[in-house]
């Protein structure tokens, strides 16, 4: 477990560390913007990659191969990345080290979701709060370092995913799913009164629109703040605490996982969030209503995974499915916002994710409602008698 965190610390700084190398990047390979950028996106494509091909060969081969091979995949493309000669082959070692993320984010995700019985979902907000203290401390390292020695960086990336290969001796190698109370179990009864295919559609839904909400005000938040009057100074901390929340939300919604479901935590984030976003319309709350959805947004990924596993127990990539839409949803939101934006103004941006974050909570609620499951048989004859 504790090797499961360090390895989310480290998955995290990875997909952080790029954007504060970037100057290094343009210096060394004569790039324009769009092209340093390329190096994330190869990494999310390499991301979404991971998990497609983590899916298809989890329950074929053991999770500990799974995980190692995904481990040793972001090392050697971190280490590519440090090392490469040209940008052509730093994009592909960005490929790399993103199939190993893929593969990591999805396995342990998984493992976590299904592998804890009722204290699942605690445990994945823990695993994923590690995740944020990763993205805090990659770019700190950077900037105490600097950025054109990124390559030492990188590399020292590597050598601290190894060790972790140690520990999947304590990695069962195949997954045994639970029930609520911790025991196995036979799969639960379907969903009432509704495809099975639309219910896991309604999931991906909340999980690209609130991940687009999330990048959307990780973007876009400086921009308004200094739109509306703040100092760039100002703007910048005011983003740097917006993510400091989300990683302190998910901390704080472990213990209280352990006494409300899924649905509840799930719901109250997206009422909050969404009234936050309205609050940041104004002024004057701005740089604390945007705190403020940093802390609700934040239990959302790791909370809705347990209740999707208990909500479609057969559909056995369904964790895969919004996992992945997550990552399409992150890389999306930028230009889609953008878009957005052109039209209606940078005032506007808040008032536009408050309606996403609308939609998020018509979302959790339809899927409230159609995730109830029929009672068992057995149960109902216990209850007659």
């Amino acid at each position: 477990m504790v090797a499961s965190c360090v390895g989310f610390v480290l998955i995290g700084a990875l997909q952080a560390l790029y954007g504060p190398a970037i100057p290094a990047f343009r210096a060394e390979f004569g790039l324009s913007p769009s092209g340093a950028g390329l190096g994330l996106s190869a990494h999310f494509v390499g991301g979404v990659a991971g998990v497609l091909i983590f899916d298809r060969l989890y329950g074929r081969v053991g999770n500990r191969r799974l995980l190692g091979g995904s481990y040793l995949l972001m090392a050697v493309g971190a280490v590519g990345f440090a090392v490469a000669p040209n940008w052509p082959v730093a994009l592909l070692a960005a490929l790399l080290a993103g199939l190993g993320f893929g593969g990591i984010d999805y396995g342990l995700n998984q493992l976590f979701a299904t592998g804890f019985g009722h204290r699942s979902t605690a445990m994945l907000n823990i695993l994923n709060a590690h995740f944020g203290v990763g993205a805090i401390l990659g770019p700190a390292l950077i900037g105490l370092v600097g950025s054109e020695h990124y390559p030492a960086v990188f590399l020292g990336f590597a050598v601290l995913t190894l060790p972790l290969l140690l520990a999947l001796r304590g990695v069962r190698d195949q997954a045994v799913h639970r029930s609520a109370e911790g025991d196995a179990t036979p799969a639960a009864p379907g969903v009432l009164g509704r495809s099975l295919a639309t219910v896991l559609g309604v999931f991906v839904v909340l999980y690209v629109l609130h991940v687009g909400i999330e990048a959307g005000v990780g973007g876009w938040e400086p921009t308004h703040l200094v739109t509306v009057g703040y100092g760039a100074g100002v703007a910048a901390t005011a983003t740097s605490v917006y993510w400091l929340m989300m990683t302190v939300g998910r901390f704080l919604v472990a213990p209280i996982a352990l006494r409300f479901s899924p649905q509840a935590i799930i719901t109250v984030s997206c009422a909050g969030m969404t009234l936050c976003l309205f609050a940041a319309a104004v002024p004057a709350l701005a740089p604390y209503a945007y705190a403020g959805v940093g802390l609700f947004i934040a239990p959302i990924f790791p909370t809705a995974l347990p209740w999707l596993m208990e909500a479609a127990p057969r559909a056995r990539r369904a964790g895969a499915l919004v996992i992945a839409a997550s990552m399409v949803g992150g890389v999306a939101a930028g230009p889609a916002l953008g878009k957005v934006i052109e039209w209606a103004g940078i005032r506007a941006v808040p008032l536009l994710l408050a309606v996403v974050s609308l939609l998020c909570l018509a979302a959790t609620l339809w899927l409230i409602s159609a995730t109830r499951t029929s009672p068992a048989p057995a149960a109902e004859g216990l209850a007659k008698k």
